[in-house]
């Protein structure tokens, strides 16, 4: 069985909701682990695997081990084959890998650079900044209701998933707001809240 380890309310409610959608909560292991958030609560948990005590971080049934949203994201979609997800060589799966890489090495980092104030010429060079990065989400979604076009897709989960955690980030740009909008209605994400209010008062019954 796999096992993913997990702390409610944090960067691995993204991979619960994705779980949730396969609907294959019933084959993979839930560790509920507490993790150092950026308030001051929270801890590191010595039972959590990942090197550097963060979730998301999955095991796989002979001991290989995944982390990085993205990554663990991709192979759950391989692992368990759904209309989420377009298949190896079917049409929108290379835009999908392109979204799902452009997250995490280029959204992500500027969504949170831009959130401390952080700013160098290295960090516009390499990432550009987060308007550059809201004008190429903007463009992904001109005409279209979804990433990948008319039907919610994993890449929507991704990507969409920083909006729904900071909505006062969402910015004030139409085909933006409504893609988020769109996205947050998705009745998985309703699922995901009752299951991640739940888990946070058995961790902290364990406390």
């Amino acid at each position: 069985m796999l096992t993913l380890y997990h702390s409610p309310n944090s960067r691995s409610t993204r991979i619960i909701t994705l779980l949730m959608t396969l609907d294959v909560m019933d084959q993979v292991e839930i560790r509920l682990t507490d993790i150092p958030r950026r308030d001051g609560s929270g801890r590191r948990d010595p039972n959590n695997p990942h090197p550097e005590g963060k979730v998301p971080f999955l095991v796989t049934e002979d001991g290989e081990t995944l982390r990085e949203s993205n990554a663990i994201m991709l192979y759950l979609c391989d692992r368990f084959p759904s209309d989420i997800a377009p298949t190896v060589g079917a049409p929108g799966r290379a835009t999908m890998l392109s979204l799902m890489a452009w997250y995490g090495n280029v959204l992500e980092p500027v969504f949170v650079l831009n959130a401390v104030g952080i700013n160098h010429p290295a960090l516009a060079s390499t990432f550009r900044g987060l308007p550059e990065a809201l004008t190429a989400l903007a463009a992904d979604l001109e005409g279209r209701d979804y990433l990948l076009g008319a039907t919610y897709s994993v890449a929507d989960l991704l990507l969409a998933s920083a909006f729904l955690w900071l909505p006062e980030a969402v910015p004030d740009v139409p085909v933006i707001k409504d893609w988020v909008a769109r996205c947050g209605a998705q009745p998985v994400i309703a699922q995901t809240a009752e299951y991640e209010v739940k888990a946070q008062k058995t961790l902290a019954d364990r406390a």
